[in-house]
């Protein structure tokens, strides 16, 4: 009977715990596989498409007047090749408005430079570059908003009346001769009211924060191409859009300008168009403090814009506490000298993050192809970065977890040293402006 002998209490002890940490390591083991062939799906539909980047373009004939809004405030390390790229343009009728947050602010001289060089240039494309070039700065910061959004509601206010869509760009992206064209394609379609890029990171001295980077963007890429996500760093819009007040009153109380286009685009029966081969690199390094503030604003945009953001949180939490719970699981099962446990547990934990590295395979091949194919260089990793990576897949897990949470609950970020407060109804005001200072330049507190 159970208590009269030595072997009853220890059964008993076994039934409660041991058993149900078997049913458990089964459990969890199967969800990560189930996790692994989840995202795989995704990443598979997103491969495909970007495997099947090349498509015709536009001829001359047939392109629509364009304006491209570039906005500056500091001068970013990419500016110049940024210029470049704009300025090598095969477009045939375009503007370039570029407007800078103070008329003292470093991204001037940056612009100032460029210009410069371009009127000795030899190609000629170069040359007619200050003749396309419309320069503003911003007058009147709204504090409904952020100044990205501030800047441009104003440049949208001075286009001329044929102008047929808006081509907009962030500083560090290193725009190729087609990009202008290629969203001009993709707006050609009725059904399409805004198209879009996205960065891929080919970072020159990949860190390990920039490795983390890196494995964190490409799964937020897949994200975004699966819920129709616009990127504010390649995204065209069309202009009689930004006709429409509903769209403006949008920008003039947003945190940004591309996230909230997937639900007023909607609203109209309309559609984000994704454009392959407009994913552009960027090949900056950065610091493990630098991406974690930067990813959190990425995850508040997604917060207080799209209707996806349950989506997004419930994705983060599950691929967060399932692999902690099987490693929770792992070391109950070394206490208890439970073998199949600790085989069911370690196997879910190595073969998740073997699935999750393996899955940026097909990415990474498909993202250089694109990228030479528009005659640029792609070998950015050796062995040691690819070692870096596969250290960086486990850190990225923790590093989301924290920015996730972070996210979700913040009520104050600061962008480009400007501090913004998130309002109740997902508002946002501007807690005072003032000019750009680097981050060189800002005085630290001494310490004693």
């Amino acid at each position: 009977m159970v208590g009269t002998t030595d072997a009853g209490p220890i059964h008993l002890h076994r039934n409660r715990w041991i058993c149900p940490l078997d049913t458990a390591s089964l459990i969890t083991l199967y969800v990560l596989a189930g996790l692994v062939i989840g995202q795989g799906v995704l990443v598979v539909w997103f491969t495909c498409a970007l495997w099947r980047w090349k498509r015709p373009l536009l001829a001359d004939a047939a392109a629509p007047p364009a304006a491209i809004i570039l906005c500056l405030r500091g001068s970013d390390p990419f500016l110049s090749d940024c210029l470049a790229g704009l300025s090598r343009q095969d477009y045939p009728n375009f503007q370039l408005h570029v407007i800078i947050d103070h008329p003292e602010d470093e991204a001037r001289d940056t612009l100032d430079a460029f210009v410069q060089r371009c009127a000795g240039a030899s190609d000629e494309a170069v040359r007619r570059f200050a003749e396309r070039l419309v320069v503003h700065f911003l007058a009147t910061p709204l504090e409904t908003c952020s100044l990205k959004c501030s800047s441009l509601l104003q440049v949208v206010e001075t286009l001329d009346p044929g102008i047929q869509f808006i081509a907009q760009l962030d500083a560090d992206a290193v725009p190729h001769p087609t990009w202008l064209r290629e969203l001009a394609t993709a707006l050609q379609d009725d059904q399409v009211g805004a198209a879009t890029g996205n960065r891929w990171y080919m970072p020159a001295t990949p860190s390990l924060a920039a490795s983390i980077r890196y494995a964190w963007n490409a799964a937020a890429v897949v994200q975004m191409f699966s819920y129709r996500i616009p990127w504010g760093g390649t995204l065209a819009v069309k202009t009689r859009l930004l006709r429409d007040d509903d769209l403006l009153n949008k920008w003039q109380h947003s945190f940004c300008e591309d996230t909230p286009l997937f639900s007023y685009l909607k609203s109209r029966r309309l559609r984000v168009a994704f454009v392959p081969s407009l994913l552009m690199t960027n090949r900056e390094d950065c610091t493990l403090g630098g991406f974690f503030h930067w990813v959190k604003r990425q995850l508040l945009t997604a917060r207080l814009h799209h209707p996806a953001w349950p989506a997004v949180v419930g994705h983060g939490v599950v691929t967060t506490v399932v692999p902690l719970f099987a490693i929770g699981l792992f070391v109950a099962a070394v206490w208890q000298r439970d073998a199949a446990v600790q085989f069911y547990a370690s196997a879910g934990v190595i073969g998740y993050g073997i699935g999750i590295l393996g899955l940026l395979i097909p990415m990474e091949v498909a993202a250089r192809r694109i990228v030479r194919g528009r005659g640029q260089d792609a070998s950015w990793t050796s062995m040691f970065d690819l070692a870096k990576i596969a250290v960086a897949v486990p850190l990225t897990t923790l590093v989301y977890a924290v920015a996730l949470t972070s996210a979700c609950t913040m009520k104050r970020t600061v962008w480009r040293g400007i501090e913004y407060e998130i309002q109740s109804g997902k508002r946002v005001r501007m807690l005072g402006y003032h000019p750009y200072v680097p981050p060189a330049q800002i005085e630290q507190p001494v310490s004693l």
